[in-house]
């Protein structure tokens, strides 16, 4: 471990640890090191290409970048379906920040591989009681089942997420807006009668009406709702 820390600080950029404290508030600053995703990514696929269950089974350090490997090589080494799923919900206790989640979701390569097992994690994740646990299982639809035949399930239940946390509001808020601003006519419905909370549905609303992809009148329309959303919320 005490190699891959100095690897790790040998490609740290001091500026880039500033930068990136600033975009995670809740993360003490000496716990980053400052290593950019495309070196970190590099390291990992070298580690899953290697011995990298004695990577994975070893003492493993807390600086951002340490964990943030540790799932990427998760994602990325090959290992059998049971032998992937119990290291995922092993690594899920350790995700304390939204990079580190994102990274992690984004990297999973066995979720393609085998879809409805992960899809089922994802799913359930959405019921802890685990800010960044709940976290994962959003943004795992977001990078693996935006696909029209998981849209209507998917919908339904980001609806019953119910949960005060920052971080998973603007999960799913990302999510709905992703889902609406692939498949408009399928989600509308969804959106126009939404059961997400008045923060999560403005937020999703703010990010379908801020892309470029959603035609203007789309963008009209979806504001209607929300003011429509509003008055429903006031008169009640």
């Amino acid at each position: 471990m005490m190699q891959i820390r100095e690897q790790l600080q040998s490609m740290a950029e001091p500026a880039y640890r500033n930068f990136a404290a600033r975009l995670l508030p809740g993360i003490p600053v000496q716990r980053i090191l400052g290593v950019r995703l495309p070196k970190l990514r590099r390291l990992a696929k070298e580690i899953a290409q290697a011995d990298w269950r004695a990577f994975c089974d070893g003492p493993s350090g807390d600086s951002l970048e340490e964990v943030m490997l540790q799932g990427m090589v998760i994602g990325a080494a090959p290992m059998p379906l049971e032998e992937v799923l119990e290291r995922v919900r092993g690594f899920l206790p350790r995700i304390d920040n939204w990079s580190v989640c994102d990274s992690f979701c984004a990297g999973l390569q066995a979720a393609k591989r085998y879809p409805e097992p992960f899809w089922e994690l994802s799913l359930a994740c959405l019921d802890s009681p685990m800010e960044y646990v709940v976290r994962f299982g959003v943004v795992m639809l977001i990078c693996h089942f935006k696909d029209l035949s998981h849209l209507a399930p998917a919908m339904e239940r980001l609806q019953q997420v119910r949960s005060g946390a920052y971080y998973v509001q603007m999960a799913v808020a990302w999510a709905v807006s992703a889902y609406f601003i692939a498949y408009p006519d399928q989600t509308a419905p969804f959106l126009q009668h939404s059961r997400l909370d008045a923060v999560t549905y403005q937020k999703a609303v703010q990010k379908i009406c801020d892309s470029r992809q959603v035609d203007p009148a789309v963008k009209r329309q979806v504001r209607a709702w929300q003011k429509q959303k509003s008055a429903q919320q006031s008169c009640g």
